[in-house]
């Protein structure tokens, strides 16, 4: 769902607005079936799935990321994989150190690129639904300190690079861009830029050092506020993650979604029970889609909407 204000498109998905576990237990699924199911058709529905879900946070810079990043690492695992790997029944030519190319290690080539593109894509939508507040929610207490460093340090890289754009910026406008001059003078500037960043850097851990004492962090009794509520369509929601997980983890184990590249392409295509592993699948990695257009539905369809 797209909310349109004056200055900018801002974009409201409603699986974000999910609790936390919910959230972290979608990812977990999507990204250990995409990076264990290497079936042709469980690689095309999760690659689909990443590259919706993307356009969807991301809107046009989603759809140029995902062209950007899907097409040319798969042709690139294509091309590079029958450099290395000779394995295969179906031979299509020689290459000039002797080694066959071959059918086999092409497609693994385009499976791998396609498995890459698709968690890739996922860590990307992972990223902006995730935030860093939700990750201390669910192991603040697990794991404080682990917890707390790595929320500061996805917080703090966006953050730097926002003020080394703004520093930039106005070294621009004072007539010291970094990007025009001899070397010698572009190497002073990005010196000089460096050494600002650094001292922002210094200074903010000072201010945040400080937030923190005066916020009581690490004193034995401490409690925190937390926003996340556990409501009725999150339960609904875990149900519906628990019954995909166990029953695509069944269907792999039982050899449903089995797929052998080496020594040649054998596997189960199509068969009821595969068909049903399918639409399970696809209707997983589309949840968030379908929660979306399902509420953009409703939107539409209220009597209260102005």
């Amino acid at each position: 769902m797209y909310i349109t204000t004056r200055r900018r498109c801002v974009i409201s998905d409603t699986f974000s607005r999910f609790h936390p576990v919910v959230n972290f237990l979608f990812f977990a699924l999507v990204l250990a079936f995409s990076m264990v199911l290497m079936h042709p058709v469980c690689l095309l529905i999760s690659l689909l799935g990443a590259m919706l879900y993307a356009i969807q946070l991301n809107g046009q810079k989603g759809l140029h990321l995902s062209l950007r990043v899907a097409l040319p690492v798969m042709l690139l695992a294509a091309i590079v994989n029958p450099a290395f790997t000779h394995e295969g029944v179906t031979i299509l030519a020689y290459l000039p150190s002797g080694n066959p190319l071959t059918l086999e290690s092409i497609l693994y080539g385009l499976a791998a690129g396609c498995m890459l593109c698709a968690v890739l894509l996922w860590f990307v939508c992972y990223n902006r639904v995730l935030t860093s507040d939700k990750f201390v929610y669910l192991f603040g207490r697990v794991i404080p300190a682990l917890s707390l460093v790595l929320s500061m340090t996805l917080r703090f890289v966006p953050r730097f690079k926002q003020q080394m754009d703004t520093v930039r910026q106005a070294q621009f406008c004072i007539g010291r861009d970094a990007s025009s001059g001899s070397v010698w003078q572009r190497a002073r500037k990005a010196v000089t830029i460096f050494s600002i960043m650094v001292t922002w850097a210094l200074e903010n851990a000072i201010e945040t050092a400080d937030s923190m004492k005066s916020r009581g962090y690490g004193l034995k009794g401490r409690t925190a506020f937390s926003i996340f509520r556990m409501e009725e369509r999150d339960r609904y929601a875990l149900l519906w993650l628990g019954f995909c997980g166990v029953y695509l983890t069944c269907g792999a184990m039982a050899g449903g979604l089995k797929w052998w590249y080496f020594p040649a392409l054998t596997g189960v295509l199509i068969q009821p029970m595969t068909v049903s592993f399918y639409l399970v699948y696809l209707a997983l990695c589309l949840t968030p889609v379908i929660l979306d257009r399902r509420e953009a539905r409703m939107w539409r369809c209220s009597p209260l909407k102005t």
